[in-house]
């Protein structure tokens, strides 16, 4: 079912007329194009709107030849009104078929939620995000190669964005935790410390609209335990992965999928590392568009990303992989990082995951 298929179902079952789309995430997996100028506001410049025939944008007079120009396919036709009269949802109600809905506030407009929507992925979705992971992959370990244990965690952060930025990539998050904060924190939001012994780099990295999560564990020193809790996580991860697939196979939830990532942390001998950290979940159009825990009703859609985050303290293991029926495509391995093969608790195979980088 194509993107637009897709939205023909929403307007059939909710009686619409058109649906619009300002919010980033949803604006780029229908044009392929940014609409963000100020990244704190939740909605951008433009909004994309379907009647049952075509797409159209609306924006303002300011934003509208830079759009048509840099951002949109030349078949999407832009209509503008004039900046200093009137807001976005005016521009959008003055020119969309009614009734209509909107992902963002547009008055006598009813509300959609879009990321059932962007689920699963497309081919074309696929095949941008096989660019995507492998870029973001190969950047992040480039600076990872080359840390030592003096670089604070600032500095390590502020080349990682840098690197990405360089290949048009934005860093929507970039954590650095060197050997202290890792352990105490699972959120390690860079300072100025020094990594120390070891470090762990995690970064959600977005182009066009699409979101690659990885993390690399880099060490210098190690305790003694690192490697364990890693194999641990990886092994937790790995789990969650081919739980995926086999409930993606029958039509479950991303709460049963939960259940075996708890079960692994059991196996694994951390039982209670679970509630200290989200697991993660399905990947695309957003970092995570839906988050797995106990009572997650999401349905597990394939094919799709997914970036599982399974964390013991000190360690962590995440990748985006792509899942479907058949098989499962590790989007973020660059092939020159060092791995190991590990295998999932309670279900039969196994995959190569990150290993800890010595230097």
């Amino acid at each position: 079912m194509t993107k637009l298929d897709r939205l023909d179902a929403l307007l059939d079952a909710r009686d619409l007329q058109s649906v619009w789309f300002a919010r980033p995430n949803s604006f780029a997996w229908l044009t392929g194009g940014s609409n963000v100028v100020d990244r704190e506001g939740d909605a951008g410049v433009a909004a994309v709107g379907y009647d049952g025939d075509v797409l159209r944008v609306v924006t303002d007079s300011i934003e509208a030849p830079r759009l048509h120009d840099e951002e949109l396919p030349d078949d999407i036709t832009v209509a503008e009104y004039e900046w200093y009269e009137g807001s976005l949802a005016e521009g959008v109600a003055a020119r969309a078929a009614t009734p209509a809905a909107a992902d963002f506030d547009v008055p006598d407009f009813e509300s959609v939620d879009a990321s059932p929507l962007r689920q699963p992925l497309t081919e074309d979705d696929a095949a941008a995000y096989r660019k995507l992971g492998d870029e973001t992959a190969a950047a992040v370990e480039a600076i990872c190669r080359e840390l030592t244990p003096d670089d604070t965690e600032r500095e390590v952060a502020s080349a990682v964005r840098g690197a990405l930025d360089s290949r048009g990539i934005e860093t929507p998050v970039a954590l650095v935790g060197g050997c202290d904060r890792a352990q105490r924190y699972r959120h390690y939001t860079p300072t100025d410390a020094e990594l120390g012994d070891y470090a762990l780099v995690s970064v959600t990295a977005e182009r066009a609209g699409l979101h690659a999560s990885l993390t690399r564990t880099v060490a210098f020193d190690p305790p003694e335990w690192l490697e364990a809790r890693h194999r641990a996580a990886a092994r937790v991860e790995t789990t969650a992965l081919a739980a995926t697939q086999q409930v993606g196979i029958d039509g479950g939830t991303g709460g049963e999928v939960f259940g075996e990532i708890r079960s692994a942390y059991e196996q694994v001998g951390h039982p209670d590392e679970w509630e200290r950290h989200h697991q993660g979940g399905a990947a695309g159009y957003a970092g995570r568009e839906w988050i797995a825990t106990p009572t997650t009703d999401d349905e597990v859609r394939l094919p799709m990303a997914f970036a599982w985050n399974p964390t013991v303290q000190g360690a962590k293991s995440e990748g985006t992989v792509l899942v479907s029926a058949d098989g499962m495509e590790l989007l973020t391995e660059t092939g020159r990082w060092p791995t190991d093969v590990v295998s999932a608790v309670g279900f039969d195979g196994s995959l190569p995951r990150p290993s800890i980088l010595e230097r």
